[in-house]
């Protein structure tokens, strides 16, 4: 019987690939990939070569469930990786991750970048407690979940990820349900263009109204009064 590896790999800058999780997939027989061509061009910058690859993404996850385990009876090392950052962080893997207990199928962890633990790490939030939303909802549904988190008090701080094209459509919703609260963008974590930026829920809006976002966000905000 293999043994599946939860390998984390870098969210923009390649450098941040781990040591461990260079050698994991160095040593993999077989890797679980969202995007074969991703992963792929991981492989070729790391000088890892090739290597065989086996698609498992959220359009056909549920149905290759069986066939994966199949495969951990035939291949000692398997990989799984997501495109960027953790695997099963708003990505598909759960529940093979489930079905593995189930079967006795052993797991190790290699950890790496996470976009929203490094967001939050930027933020200067307060890190000890918080809710990850991943993808929003759009429209009428989001605004369902502000009023909700508006109820929650349980939780200060919240972190998904949003799109360029509607970013500013869900901040204007969270300042009309919630408040003027405080919010940080993160866009384009640890690459070229990286931008971090910090302020109120109407200075945000503000800033993105006149300088138009391009990349991957992740969004961070904290229900308390915004700062001075």
């Amino acid at each position: 019987m293999g043994k599946l590896y939860i390998v984390g790999t870098p969210i923009g800058n390649l450098e941040d690939i781990s040591i461990r999780a260079l050698k994991t997939l160095k040593k993999a027989d077989l890797i679980l990939t969202e995007d074969k061509r991703v992963t792929i061009k991981l492989l070729n910058a790391l000088e890892i070569g090739e290597k065989n690859l086996f698609t498992f993404n959220q359009v056909n996850s549920e149905r290759k469930i069986h066939q994966v385990l199949e495969l951990l009876k035939t291949y000692e090392r398997v990989c799984l990786v997501s495109d960027a950052g953790m695997p099963v962080i708003s990505d598909p893997g759960s529940n093979l991750i489930d079905s593995c207990y189930k079967e006795n199928i052993e797991i190790d962890i290699i950890p790496g970048p996470s976009a929203p633990i490094a967001t939050l790490a930027a933020s200067g939030f307060p890190g000890s407690k918080f809710t990850f939303l991943g993808f929003l909802p759009r429209d009428k549904n989001r605004r369902r979940l502000f009023r909700k988190i508006k109820d929650n008090l349980e939780s200060e701080i919240y972190i998904f990820f949003d799109s360029p094209n509607r970013l500013l459509s869900t901040l204007k919703d969270l300042e009309n349900i919630i408040g003027d609260v405080e919010v940080f963008i993160a866009r384009e974590i640890t690459k070229l263009h990286q931008e971090f930026f910090k302020g109120t829920t109407d200075e945000v809006i503000e800033h993105f109204n006149n300088n138009p976002l391009k990349g991957e966000i992740t969004v961070a905000f904290s229900k308390r009064k915004p700062f001075s």
